[in-house]
């Protein structure tokens, strides 16, 4: 079991179980599509806005910051669809958007 922990207030509570290295789930997987995404094609990563699990892996959409301007609304950024296994390396990667940073969902 967890050691207890204070809060500020002085109360008590035990600290929530962390997960073991094996088990890998959507943070995992956001944070390695991420990263991974970054090193290849050379442009930040701006966030994830999807993450499922698939039936050999995982699908996360990394946006990408691909071209930026002042002002920052003109930006353009870029939707990537990255396909990992379920051991977290790379199958694919596709763009599947472009957009302008202050361009509104259609």
């Amino acid at each position: 079991m967890a050691p207890p922990r204070r809060t500020p207030a002085g109360n008590t509570k035990t600290a929530p179980a962390r997960r073991t290295g094996s088990a890998r789930g959507p943070d995992h997987a956001a944070r390695t599509a991420l990263q991974t995404l970054e090193g290849l094609i050379d442009h930040p990563a701006e966030g994830v806005s999807a993450v499922r699990r698939s039936d050999d892996g995982w699908c996360v959409v990394v946006d990408v910051l691909e071209v930026p301007r002042i002002p920052d609304t003109t930006s353009l950024l870029a939707s990537y669809e990255v396909q990992l296994d379920r051991a977290g390396e790379l199958l694919e990667y596709r763009r599947v958007r472009r957009y302008r940073r202050g361009a509104a969902d259609e």
